[in-house]
Order: C-alpha cells, then structure tokens, then sequence
C-alpha cells in the first residue's frame, strides 16, 4: 500500500493532483486507512497512471471520469469508450500537425537571427524599418497558411 506522497512521487504528479483525481473519482474503490486517509494499491495506482495519461492527451477531468465510469460497466460500453478514445485522438493528431507548422516556424525564425547575427544577411527584424507591401523575410513565413512573420 502507497500513501499519496508515494503515489504522487511515483507517477510525477503533484499531491495535489493525486488528491483532487480521486476525489473526482477517477480511482474507483479508493482505500482508505483507520485515519481516513487515502491509501494506494496497484489497482488504484494503474487507475491514476491512465487518468495522466488521457489527462496528458488533452482529455476534460469530466471526460476521464464518465471514461472511468464507463470501463467499470464493462464490455457492453466499449463502443462508447472506442468513441471517446477515437475522438480525442483526433483532437492529439490535429495538434501535432499544429506543433509541426510551430516547429517549422521557429526552425526558420532561428534560421533567419543565425544569418543575422552571421552577417549573412542585413538585420530586418525592426517593424519601424519596413517598407509598405515588402514581404520582408520570405523565409519565416508559414507554408501552409502563407502568413508572412513578424519579427
């Protein structure tokens, strides 16, 4: 059995955040020792370690709780839990493309004060030096969105 201390260290969370899943009932059949304080089997701890998992993937406290509520109905729920899983992957994948567009930006924002502070290029970052309809640095802009950047 693990204290909330232990669980907490064990799972990288914080205490707080181990306290305030179960009271949202994210860890069904929570034990409790003679002081009433909340203790941890592997079954509670396997119950947390998904709770950060979905939680990681962007899923609501709301949605992990009906999720939980869900897989503890068993089988004749799987249709709705596949639902809930295959939605929220959905919502990771579109923001890993938005991390990949991101990344590119930055990748190229860096590239450009390299060449800058290189001497390869002259410093054209200064908004108050721009000329009107000048894309000025063609190389930090957004492929996809075709959005020139600010320096």
């Amino acid at each position: 059995m693990y204290t909330v201390k232990e669980v907490a260290k064990l799972l990288d969370l914080t205490e707080h955040t181990v306290r305030f899943y179960t009271d949202k009932g994210l860890v069904p059949n929570l034990q409790r020792d003679k002081n009433n304080k909340r203790i941890f089997n592997e079954d509670s701890i396997n119950w947390l370690r998904g709770a950060k998992k979905l939680k990681k993937c962007g899923m609501s406290v709301e949605d992990i709780k009906k999720y939980v509520d869900l897989s503890l109905e068993g089988y004749p729920t799987i249709e709705e839990r596949y639902e809930m899983i295959r939605k929220q992957k959905e919502l990771v994948l579109a923001q890993l493309e938005e991390m990949k567009v991101m990344a590119e930006y930055i990748t190229n924002k860096e590239k450009h004060y390299r060449d800058i502070k290189d001497q390869v290029i002259s410093d054209d970052t200064n908004p108050g030096q721009w000329q009107n309809d000048k894309n000025v640095n063609s190389s930090c802009s957004l492929v996809k969105d075709k959005v020139p950047i600010s320096h």
